[in-house]
């Protein structure tokens, strides 16, 4: 057997192997995930608020999940958004858009990356919105900016303070200047929302960049985050390549953006429902939304950022 037959003996058993491996539709639909010590129990995960026991990595979550844990399991309402017209611009590269909507639409089970529900935390009533980043990588389209925008109305309508936990790469390719100018209209509705002075808190979650974290992510007047996300607008990597300079491991996290100043707090999963009625409750001078005994619970006093948001 000479190199050649070698060669392409080798290059069939690589096929062979490959063919074998899991599609992603299968490990999406298997009991295990994977974290730093291996495959780990998605259920085990989940008891945890899909955070790792032993890293502490902040897994990403859906829309209805986020909202279990800062309302209680299904302690909200999910409200119906707009949808407008698909696919304005007919636009198809190696498929059409309108397949990769139907197929983000099947996987999620939401109509839109963006979800906003109406719940109580600690008896505050509060309008919530929230980012999928599995439906098309969390990019913010016409539906995203509609459903934004009902979100701070519903707000608006019904004196509540709007919370979002926005995360995605930014605006969708696919809509072109349709998504560009939901930039602007999101940042417009954020401002209306200011003026009614209703509270607006963002909860940065992993990943938020590009258009989003240039817009109406960076407009609360307290910005928590998660440990350990990604808040960006540019790649690393261009940043780097653009100053000539290399960049410190931890750039772009959100303690980095915390320690420059962009985040106010960096908060747990399973402190955020506490930590978000605290500042409401101060905000909203709410007395009987929280204890002392909660109060006394939270690691740092949380005065500070209320001050500072009023």
């Amino acid at each position: 057997m000479n190199w050649i037959t070698k060669a392409l003996s080798f290059g069939e058993k690589i096929k062979r192997v490959l063919k074998k491996r899991p599609s992603k539709e299968d490990v999406a639909n298997s009991d295990w995930t994977s974290c730093c010590k291996g495959p780990i129990l998605k259920k085990d995960l989940e008891e945890n608020l899909w955070v790792c026991n032993s890293c502490g990595k902040h897994h990403r979550i859906n829309c209805r999940q986020r909202f279990d844990i800062i309302f209680g399991r299904d302690a909200y309402e999910i409200l119906d958004t707009p949808i407008p017209a698909e696919d304005p611009l007919g636009w198809v590269d190696t498929k059409s858009y309108k397949d990769r909507l139907r197929s983000a639409r099947k996987k999620t089970n939401q109509n839109s990356a963006v979800m906003i529900a109406k719940g109580r935390i600690n008896g505050i009533e509060v309008t919530a919105g929230a980012i999928n980043f599995e439906f098309i990588g969390g990019s913010v389209g016409a539906a995203e900016g509609e459903a934004i925008i009902y979100g701070v109305q519903h707000a608006i309508d019904n004196q509540t303070p709007f919370v979002f936990f926005p995360c995605g790469g930014g605006q969708r390719m696919f809509e072109s200047p349709i998504a560009l100018a939901n930039m602007t209209r999101t940042t417009l509705a954020i401002n209306e929302l200011k003026k009614n002075n209703l509270p607006y808190l963002v909860c940065f979650t992993d990943p938020t960049a590009g258009g989003i974290t240039a817009s109406f992510a960076m407009l609360g007047d307290i910005h928590f985050a998660e440990p350990g996300c990604l808040i960006a607008f540019a790649g690393k990597r261009v940043i780097q390549a653009t100053v000539k300079e290399e960049l410190s491991s931890d750039f772009q996290t959100s303690e980095f953006v915390e320690k420059h100043g962009f985040v106010d707090r960096i908060v747990e999963r399973k402190d955020l429902k506490t930590e978000i009625s605290l500042l409401l409750s101060i905000l909203l001078k709410k007395d009987n939304a929280v204890n002392e005994k909660q109060i006394n619970e939270t690691s740092d006093n949380i005065e500070p950022l209320a001050k500072a948001a009023s």
